[in-house]
């Protein structure tokens, strides 16, 4: 399969193949516009998980191919930040990178690197190893080993993206074409290189009902974009088990891509975000679920009832105060802080309440009236 991708896309880098993934995107035509036309020729995505990039922010591109996303990225992040694109065909690495320098020419921006490798394996960089193997040249079984070697070596000194070095990663139908044993690894990957509150937002074809294994074996459907796609749940808790949270689907298509034997096929972006790991210790603090669902359940098993204070604790405290949940609740301090140094364990298995006696204190008993003042921004009564 692996073989059947690369040679396809190598082909589609110089010749555009209409047949790969979804028509071209809606792209913002102020960004697009200082994109190459070479490039912005070959478009083979299904979506533009773009518009989720911040200013500032290090950006990872999975299976950059021609590097559309990437050049777009590029003018979001801006100076102060810098993109990543990952791609293991060739073809489409010499297309990414020969319009660099113009493209730097034309708008300032000098923040585009783009590296050879396996988006399943963002340790091994590909371009070193095909510098070693230039000078050590395999020829039998000691070659083999000491490739094996070399390869251990880049993953571990010299890592192609570093643990915690990126703050979002973006691919653009791209995940699918990885083998099936290779998933899960992929996902391990994504979570190791983001940093803490890090996210993913990933754009990809996925399918409503299992594809059968006669067109998973299908070569050209797989390298199509088709028979390697995740069931849409399946695609979801890929993220839950990696460790992510926050999990939600950010767009999706409301029309399948394709229907291939009653199975639709629909293009969808998911964004995920890291950074639940860490002890749970209680420093007092709660939050207020504000609606509009009577009550909900996070990822890790907590349940918020609608308009109760529910107790949690420092780690998921700092999760629900920002995105993407920071809208959705009234967060709750103590009238004390608890030094982190002083906090005990919480036991996050349980859903408690957190009594206002202990965000106020025992002691509290303060009276306060108004008397006749105005509480109303715009000075009416209450």
């Amino acid at each position: 399969m692996e073989s059947n991708v690369r040679t396809r896309y190598a082909s589609a880098a110089t010749k555009v193949e209409a047949a790969l993934c979804c028509a071209s995107q809606d792209y913002d035509p102020s960004l697009l516009g200082n994109v190459p036309e070479a490039i912005r020729e070959i478009d083979y995505g299904c979506g533009d998980p773009s518009v989720w990039i911040q200013p500032g922010e290090t950006v990872l591109d999975l299976g950059s191919g021609s590097g559309k996303v990437c050049y777009i990225a590029s003018q979001v992040v801006g100076r102060d930040g810098r993109v990543i694109g990952v791609d293991f065909n060739q073809p489409m690495l010499d297309v990414a990178r020969e319009h660099q320098s113009d493209f730097a020419l034309k708008t300032g921006l000098d923040n585009l690197n783009f590296r050879k490798g396996r988006i399943q394996d963002l340790a091994l960089d590909l371009d070193r190893l095909e510098v070693w193997l230039a000078e050590n040249p395999v020829t039998g079984a000691d070659g083999f080993l000491r490739l094996e070697e070399e390869s251990a070596r880049l993953r571990a000194d010299e890592p192609m993206v570093a643990t915690e070095s990126v703050d979002c990663i973006v691919s653009n139908c791209v995940l699918n074409l990885v083998d099936a044993s290779a998933k899960p690894q992929l996902f391990r990957e994504m979570h190791r290189v983001l940093k803490r509150g890090g996210r993913c937002v990933i754009s990809d074809i996925v399918s409503d009902e299992d594809v059968p294994m006669r067109l998973q074996r299908d070569a050209d459907m797989w390298s199509g974009c088709i028979s390697g796609s995740f069931r849409e749940d399946l695609f979801l808790k890929a993220f839950e088990d990696a460790g992510f949270y926050g999990i939600e689907v950010v767009e999706r298509a409301d029309q399948p891509w394709q229907v291939i034997e009653g199975i639709e096929f629909r293009s969808v972006t998911v964004r995920a975000y890291k950074g639940k790991e860490g002890p749970c210790l209680d420093r007092n603090q709660a939050v207020v679920y504000k609606g509009p669902w009577k009550a909900v359940i996070d990822d890790d098993g907590h349940t918020l009832y609608r308009g109760e204070r529910m107790a949690v604790c420092d780690k998921t405290y700092r999760i629900y105060t920002r995105a993407p949940y920071v809208q959705d609740v009234d967060a709750v301090l103590p009238m004390t802080e608890v030094p982190l140094d002083a906090a005990k364990d919480y036991d996050c298995r349980r859903n408690a309440r957190r009594r206002p006696r202990e965000t106020k204190g025992k002691g509290y008993s303060v009276t306060l009236q108004n008397g006749d003042a105005c509480c109303g921004d715009n000075g009416s009564c209450c």
